[in-house]
């Protein structure tokens, strides 16, 4: 009996380092890609006026395995900066702009934050190395169900992923501390104003798909008004409205 545990034990310990030299096989990348972050966020910061970035955003970008949120076959592009297509007509962003999606949000370690476009659920993992909880929606059902699974095999336990139109919102965890949304959308979701805090920040493309989409952040007044700030231009797939698919 006793010889038997030691095989299981022996056989256990061969299965996790196996599984580490596969993750630190990304090491390098994921590292380089951080570094290309940083000089991105130097370059673009007099538009987004974010020339660095916080440790704590630089430290989950080293952190999340982005080769677990890629479709199978496309791991060893996980860590180019640059989108890569996941299926159902949509992407996983550039690392950079997640990095500076994040970076504009605030986050604050007891944050509770609404992503509206889970994709992948990379950004959701992003944000749930930082803050408290994440509530994302995904209107893709083949796209939320895959990144629900993932957040979960990944650990990702403060990360709550559900199915629905995300331009409604989702009122029954408001209000938020922030909000992020992963599309463009042709006008401010007025929902998703009226779901954030006072003080709190909504980052979100907003233009037409075949038109310059601004990242606009838009933040909640302690009176309830708001206050608008363009950073840079970019290119999201459109945030649909309607049933989920």
């Amino acid at each position: 009996m006793l010889r038997a545990l030691s095989k299981i034990a022996l056989l256990a310990a061969v299965v996790m380092a196996e599984d580490s030299t596969a993750q630190d096989r990304y090491a390098a990348p994921r590292e380089r890609m951080v570094r290309e972050i940083a000089v991105m966020a130097a370059e673009t910061g007099i538009e987004t006026g974010r020339p660095v970035f916080g440790e704590h955003v630089m430290t989950a970008m080293r952190k999340v395995p982005r080769h677990r949120f890629v479709p199978p076959g496309r791991e060893p592009e996980a860590y180019d900066n640059r989108p890569l297509p996941i299926g159902n007509g949509q992407t996983i962003s550039q690392p950079y702009i997640v990095a500076l999606m994040t970076e504009l949000l605030d986050p604050k370690p007891g944050d509770t934050v609404l992503e509206v476009g889970t994709g992948s659920g990379y950004q959701a993992a992003v944000l749930g190395e930082i803050v408290a909880h994440v509530y994302t929606i995904e209107i893709v059902e083949a796209l939320g169900r895959k990144a629900a699974e993932t957040l979960a095999a990944e650990g990702y336990r403060n990360v709550v992923a559900r199915i629905g139109d995300g331009y409604v919102g989702w009122s029954e965890h408001a209000p938020f501390d922030s909000i992020v949304v992963t599309a463009a959308a042709a006008e401010i979701p007025q929902p998703l104003i009226d779901q954030l805090k006072p003080g709190g920040r909504l980052v979100i493309p907003v233009g037409g798909q075949f038109e310059i989409q601004q990242l606009l952040v838009i933040t909640k007044q302690p009176d309830r008004r708001t206050t608008t700030r363009r950073t840079i231009p970019v290119r999201f797939v459109p945030l649909v409205r309607g049933r989920p698919d």
